[in-house]
């Protein structure tokens, strides 16, 4: 048991550390909303990498090959939300560089946010192939359904844990930048790294 939490803690982190489109989307939410929200938007992305352990454990090989046949499809709807995320996050600063008052009422409520950072997620199918290729290198630590269960959950938390961090990270950012401008530069600035992204996903694939 206590190598399936283990492994699935490695794992979560694995998946979750490197910095990515939604990674430094979650950070400006968090640095244009508040804690809460960055927060709740951090519990969506972590919901999306324990799913999508506890699929790589359940199903095991036999979810790579359909996988394979829709990844190119769901890479290009990443890549379109991806762009959509960063017009909309640069566009929402611009509309609100006026209002000392902050983020403005067309901040996400944490439902909200969970919701779309779950859905943006979960557009990553290669994630998914990620978790079954550690489950199937090594058979031996993932076995029961009590096994895998605690390794869906480990995966879970440790992603949670970090994805929590970036929030909080991102929160501590947007109250250093109270100012409409400091606020500006921070949404254009992820804006643009969110675009430069989402073009790499479409070039590299």
């Amino acid at each position: 048991m206590s190598g399936a939490l283990v492994a699935g803690v490695l794992a979560g982190y694995g998946i979750a550390v490197p910095v990515g489109a939604v990674s430094a989307y979650l950070v400006s939410l968090s640095a244009r909303t508040g804690l809460r929200t960055g927060a709740c938007a951090a519990l969506g992305v972590a919901t999306a990498d324990g799913a999508y352990a506890l699929a790589a454990v359940a199903g095991g090989a036999a979810l790579t090959p359909v996988v394979e046949g829709v990844r190119t499809p769901l890479r290009w709807a990443s890549v379109a939300v991806l762009l959509v995320l960063a017009a909309h996050t640069a566009l929402g600063a611009l509309r609100r560089r006026g209002d000392p008052g902050g983020a403005g009422p067309d901040a996400p409520a944490g439902t909200r946010a969970y919701l779309g950072l779950l859905g943006i997620t979960l557009l990553n199918p290669m994630t998914v192939v990620y978790f079954t290729a550690l489950v199937l290198g090594d058979t031996r630590t993932v076995t029961g359904a009590a096994q895998r269960v605690v390794f869906a959950l480990a995966a879970f938390a440790a992603s949670a844990s970090w994805q929590l961090l970036l929030a909080g990270g991102g929160a501590l950012l947007g109250r250093g930048l109270t100012g409409p401008r400091g606020r500006l530069v921070t949404a254009c600035a992820s804006s643009v790294l969110i675009t430069g992204l989402a073009v790499r996903l479409a070039v590299t694939g």
